[in-house]
């Protein structure tokens, strides 16, 4: 089916700018296919498994159907289980951020009815339930069905496999036959079809099939952070595992940014990629990539599209996706041609509940594991440290230098394990050293928040200070207002950049060329 985007579905500007908040970029085949049908108010019977943007594609119609000034109870959304409608309600809460006095209430056994009818008689236009807690408030009048337009059954499967016949039957008599309703299920038994004839009104079938994808060869984890860590548990998990070649996915174009300047201010040879960025810039994003100048790509699932890159040892899920699907298209980018690959998945909160129908679809375990701590990290420097030095005592004739040292040893009280402790500390001191200097670029005589970097050209190369600006902000990418402070001397050229792009301006710029002339960037030495 062909690509659709939701800004060519006749969408509100408020549902619009929703969606981009939660990352959505293109309409899956479901969404594509029943939201034109939804808002046409026609009824729908739809096939699609979980993790295919269900949800969305009735929640976003539904809602574009509501009307904001009516406080009346206008639509129902049946779940069968109380987590399902909490997620439900959830997303429908976020697709609603910009819909103005539209209230939404979950509504499910477990939780104190009196609080669910304080809030049903204060104005509630949609409902999210499960059959037994919403039969009950009908009963009570709690749930008045006198303005209900729209009535959608989530899920009807597993709420027919869980004994709701009769509960479900007594909802679609209870609520008058001018209103929408549609169905939603993985599978459709005649049971199914037997409620649509029964209880639709001309309903229209739209089945979405999918080859059912596995990622073999591909070892899978997941780690329950807080939001706040997600930062600190990437950058460990990069040391501790030092992959060469990483994709990092988020779920937007902002966080792809963010997540990009900050690991690049932490010294991560780092770049990004996403929608914004047009073709040129792609193509030179992804050849630095294929070429190891850069060793970790951020991306969103959309600019990740279409990337066949030999080489990619770890996926990394710093948003957890937004289905099932875009899930096994992430990680299936490593593990190729028979190599091993490794997945990584951050899950935030209620995140842990999609985990079941990740592994289902997949038909994989994806394993727990617990945050490394520094210590962690550190074990882990020193084996690869010791590691390279097996490898060089294998590789490399010593004979000279182990003179060097029997005469140290044999010249002072010391014993050759001392020596080679203090050799280890020292390289591991240097190695840390170097990515402190990536991380603080120290006094460069620039001004607050600026680091002040030299350039090896300037007037007699006929270079002025629009070169230098053109140059920085056309291959970095750094608007040119973020630019500071450019001096330009007859041989050479200094220029203030932000802090969090200091990094990414070196690494860019380092072996580019200005007008024909290969320069080299390198922080500058205190004014």
């Amino acid at each position: 089916m062909k690509t659709i985007k939701f800004e060519n579905l006749n969408l509100s500007n408020e549902i619009l700018k929703a969606i981009e908040d939660m990352g959505f970029e293109e309409a899956t085949p479901i969404q594509a296919a029943v939201i034109p049908l939804i808002l046409e108010g026609k009824d729908v019977i739809g096939q699609a498994q979980t993790g295919t943007g269900k949800t969305a594609s009735f929640g976003i119609p539904l809602l574009e159907k509501i009307n904001p000034e009516d406080k009346h109870l206008q639509a129902i959304i049946l779940c069968p289980t109380r987590e399902l409608a909490i997620q439900v309600a959830e997303e429908i809460k976020w697709l609603s951020k910009y819909k103005q006095n539209v209230r939404t209430l979950p509504v499910y056994g477990g939780q104190p009815i009196n609080r669910q009818i304080n809030a049903l008689k204060k104005g509630v236009q949609v409902v999210i339930g499960t059959p037994g807690r919403v039969i009950d408030h009908m009963r009570r009048g709690t749930i008045k069905k006198t303005h209900i337009k729209l009535l959608v059954l989530d899920e009807v499967d597993v709420m027919l496999d869980m004994g709701f016949i009769d509960d479900i039957e007594t909802i679609l008599k209870g609520i008058s036959r001018d209103r929408q309703t549609l169905f939603f299920s993985a599978t459709i038994p005649d049971t199914i079809l037997q409620l649509g004839r029964k209880y639709q009104n001309n309903p229209e079938f739209i089945k979405i099939t999918h080859k059912k994808l596995t990622v073999p060869g591909i070892e899978q984890y997941y780690y329950e952070v807080r939001r706040a860590d997600k930062l600190n548990t990437l950058t460990r998990l990069l040391d501790l595992n030092t992959p060469q070649k990483a994709l990092i996915f988020c779920n937007t174009r902002k966080m792809v940014d963010e997540l990009t300047l900050q690991l690049q201010a932490r010294g991560y040879l780092a770049d990004a990629i996403h929608g914004d960025l047009n073709q040129l810039q792609r193509d030179r994003v992804m050849d630095k990539f294929r070429n190891g100048i850069i060793e970790y790509l951020v991306a969103t699932d959309v600019a990740a599209r279409g990337i066949d890159v030999e080489g990619v040892e770890a996926v990394f899920n710093y948003d957890l996706p937004q289905s099932t699907e875009n899930y096994v298209h992430r990680i299936g980018r490593t593990g190729r041609a028979g190599n091993a690959g490794k997945a990584f998945t951050f899950m935030v909160g209620k995140d842990i509940y999609k985990l079941g129908d990740i592994q289902k679809y997949t038909g994989t375990k994806i394993r727990r594991q617990n945050v490394p701590s520094i210590n962690d990290v550190q074990e882990a420097k020193i084996e690869q440290f010791t590691a390279k030095i097996t490898d060089y005592i294998e590789n490399n004739n010593l004979a000279g230098y182990k003179k060097i040292i029997e005469d140290l040893v044999e010249n002072n009280n010391y014993t050759s394990i001392e020596v080679a402790a203090a050799l280890m500390k020292m390289g591991l001191n240097e190695e840390g050293q170097k990515q402190t200097e990536k991380e603080n670029f120290g006094d460069t005589g620039a001004e607050p928040g600026m680091v002040r970097l030299f350039i090896n050209i300037g007037k007699k190369d006929k270079i002025g200070p629009g070169n230098i600006l053109a140059a920085i902000a056309g291959e970095t990418g750094l608007e040119g207002r973020l630019i500071g402070t450019i001096d330009v001397y007859d041989r050479f050229t200094f220029v203030e950049v932000p802090h969090d792009s200091a990094q990414r301006v070196l690494q860019i710029m380092n072996d580019n060329y200005i007008k024909g002339n290969k320069v080299n960037v390198e922080p500058a030495n205190p004014k």
